[in-house]
């Protein structure tokens, strides 16, 4: 089943520093869940400065659950507290972007 992860970051002060503590651990899952295909896409939002304040995900997991328990448990944007707002809603993805 495919989701889209929309998620928001914290909007006080120290919400950055929080961010760029954790990253390289966030992008080294991301690799990881990339490399293993269950994160087809993801993106950083940006504000009108260019600044990150979030984050987009499109993945493949069998259930709501399974993402829970083998992603976001873990995830480091959500034990450091990074997002602070997250939505999750499952989607359709077209087949061409599945192709390999």
């Amino acid at each position: 089943m495919h989701f889209v992860v929309i998620a928001y970051d914290g909007t006080d002060e120290q919400a950055p520093e929080r961010r760029a503590a954790v990253r390289p651990e966030h992008l080294q899952q991301a690799e990881k869940f990339h490399e293993n295909g269950k994160w087809l896409y993801a993106c950083g939002i940006l504000n009108g400065k260019g600044g990150l304040i979030g984050s987009m995900i499109v993945c493949e997991f069998a259930s709501r659950e399974e993402m829970q328990r083998e992603w976001l448990d873990h995830e480091p944007y959500v034990l450091g507290r990074v997002w602070e707002k997250i939505a999750i809603h499952p989607v359709q993805v077209p087949p061409f972007y599945l192709r390999q």
